[in-house]
């Protein structure tokens, strides 16, 4: 195809919804590729770097040009090198890494994206505003947890950005409290990978590497190990529930400075044959599929890509209704949600899931079912190059 031809196809034929050319949005009257500049500063591969790396493979699966800056040797360095990603490593201490900021200024002003999309704090949202405001760049961000700060602090955070993308209705509910004007907010929820579900897991192999029985009714929870996560409240219900269900069995993803504790209470709880501490596992999407329930008994929580991913696995999900759970699972029909640190509510829903398997397949294939239509990354990515989009033309 000649540069020509490409010229008049680009200029001469609308553009509605996507490019001819390569599935391009369109920006403006006519189809445009979009310069981003994406910016994660997190030191783990956690639900948020995964996040970022969806949409950078899809906005390039669009025809759209990213650079990742991120520091060197995280964990979404090694995984956006790996799908062959343009990297770009600087180092950032923290929110008072002010060098961090001049050095990302300078790399801004050399590489000329047409937008920084700022995606985690530790550095990346006080900084990356300050480093795109000082390039005069346009920049957005996006707000992935629902704790609250001061007033002072979020103005200070968010007065750079043209947009701030929250994740949820909780999370947008928080900003708006902390005082961000809800005419610069937009909600885009996270999304999951559900075509990494499609094929079956061999269970039978899962079940012998972590020691279970073909009867044994498996229930997992995965997320760090800290206090707001709520491991304590479903130890607990699983304690009120083992001598009833000896079959029972939890398997607990994940690490944190909370490990000793959480493994101290299952001592004592008498849960010795009962629960498993895996740590932190990178493949669990792989054998999730496997487990008969999936518990998320956080206290407070952005969205909740756990449950996505249990829901987009087919797996019902049990939790407390607090944060953006209460969007991520759908009550009493993708799962049962209950009041925040009632561990005896928490352990009645685990009931009836045991008692009525045939209520937990209903709950599994409809989370399924609404995973692929509501929480997919297409749909992640298209609201992402809209709102990229709004702000480029000043309809922000």
């Amino acid at each position: 195809m000649t540069s020509a031809f490409i010229y008049f196809l680009c200029n001469a034929v609308p553009c509605e919804g996507r490019c001819p050319l390569a599935g391009i949005r369109r920006a403006g009257d006519h189809c445009k590729t979009v310069k981003i500049l994406h910016v994660e500063t997190g030191r783990h591969f956690l639900g948020g770097p995964q996040q970022v790396i969806y949409l950078i493979n899809a906005l390039r699966e669009r025809g759209h040009d990213n650079t990742l800056v991120c520091p060197p040797d995280s964990g979404i360095d090694s995984v956006a090198r790996q799908a062959s990603i343009r990297v770009q490593n600087l180092f950032c201490a923290g929110d008072l890494d002010l060098p961090f900021a001049y050095r990302l200024s300078q790399y801004l002003k050399e590489l000329g994206p047409d937008i920084v999309h700022c995606h985690s704090r530790r550095g990346a949202d006080i900084l990356g505003g300050l480093a795109a405001s000082l390039a005069d760049i346009p920049t957005v961000v996006s707000r992935r947890v629902d704790n609250t700060e001061m007033r002072l602090m979020a103005a200070l955070r968010y007065r750079p950005f043209n947009k701030v993308i929250a994740i949820s209705d909780a999370v947008a509910n928080v900003l708006i409290d902390r005082g961000v004007e809800a005419e610069r907010l937009t909600i885009i929820r996270d999304a999951v990978d559900t075509k990494a579900f499609d094929n079956p897991p061999d269970c039978e192999a899962f079940r012998r590497q972590f020691f279970l029985a073909e009867d044994d009714f498996l229930i997992a929870a995965a997320g760090q190990l800290i206090p707001r996560k709520g491991h304590q409240y479903l130890l607990q219900a699983v304690a009120d529930l083992k001598d009833r269900y000896p079959q029972i069995k939890l398997v607990i993803f994940g690490e944190g400075y909370l490990n000793n504790q959480l493994r101290a209470q299952a001592a004592s709880l008498d849960l010795g044959d009962v629960v498993q501490f895996a740590g932190f596992r990178d493949d669990i999407d792989g054998f999730l599929a496997c487990f008969d329930l999936f518990a998320h008994p956080a206290l407070a929580e952005g969205l909740g890509v756990a449950t996505l991913k249990a829901a987009a696995a087919g797996v019902p999900v049990v939790g407390f209704a607090a944060g953006g759970v209460v969007e991520a699972v759908a009550h009493e029909k993708t799962g049962l949600l209950v009041a925040p640190e009632d561990s005896g509510a928490l352990a009645e829903a685990i009931r009836r899931i045991i008692d009525d398997p045939d209520l937990g397949r209903q709950f599994g294939e409809a989370g399924r079912r609404r995973m692929q239509s509501e929480f997919s990354i297409d749909t992640m990515a298209d609201r992402h190059i809209a709102l990229y989009e709004s702000v480029l033309s000043g309809r922000d």
